[in-house]
């Protein structure tokens, strides 16, 4: 299966952008601070959280970007949070979604509407440790080197293709936090550069290879 998409800057602006947090919004903020540069080439036009009051949400607040919220346990099944937010996303016409600390599996109505075109950042060098703790099972594991994978979401946890990877040493007296902060940082320069690679020069999907011109 071939997925081929050109360039996203649009004639008359950036690239649109949505954004999903659940926590603090680090990776977010390096994406709205990239979106400063007209060069980079996209800006966040939403921020979306799926629980109120996120710090990612007071950031995008703070830097004069729209925010919404849609909570699962607002709904009596994860099928309709998956319409509702899938529909909330799409009103504000994003050319990319990206996932950036968004602890939320959507489902298939999220996924057809923007399959392709949305996109996770995971703190460990995929498909190894895979989830919710990268860096603690890498040390657990005794791995010499760990880091940070950008990557095309699809129906796994974890699984879908492989965008850009960046190595993070592991250094004989880590502890999971310190290997943790080492690891955001290379995940959020990883995240920068390749987003803004994709919107200016497109990219293709060949089965699980991904290819930026």
């Amino acid at each position: 299966m071939l997925d081929s998409r050109g360039p996203l800057c649009r004639p008359d602006g950036p690239a649109r952008l949505v954004v999903l947090v659940s926590g603090s919004g680090s990776n977010l903020q390096a994406l709205l601070d990239a979106s400063l540069d007209p060069a980079w080439g996209a800006e966040v036009v939403a921020v979306g959280a799926d629980r109120c009051g996120t710090g990612g949400a007071a950031r995008a607040g703070a830097a004069g970007v729209a925010t919404f919220c849609c909570s699962v346990g607002d709904f009596s099944t994860r099928a309709e949070w998956d319409v509702v937010f899938t529909e909330q996303v799409a009103a504000y016409e994003p050319d990319l979604v990206v996932a950036a600390g968004f602890l939320k599996l959507v489902g298939d109505r999220f996924l057809d509407r923007f399959g392709g075109r949305y996109l996770n950042t995971h703190n460990a060098l995929l498909p190894a440790f895979p989830g919710m703790h990268g860096p603690r099972d890498a040390l657990a594991y005794g791995v010499k080197v760990s880091g940070a994978t950008l990557f095309v979401v699809d129906h796994g946890v974890d699984t879908g293709a492989v965008i850009a990877q960046v190595p993070v040493p592991v250094l004989d007296d880590d502890d999971e936090d310190r290997l943790t902060e080492r690891i955001k940082v290379a995940e959020r320069q990883q995240l920068v550069d390749q987003v803004g690679r994709m919107v200016r020069e497109g990219w293709t999907v060949a089965g699980r290879k991904v290819t930026i011109p």
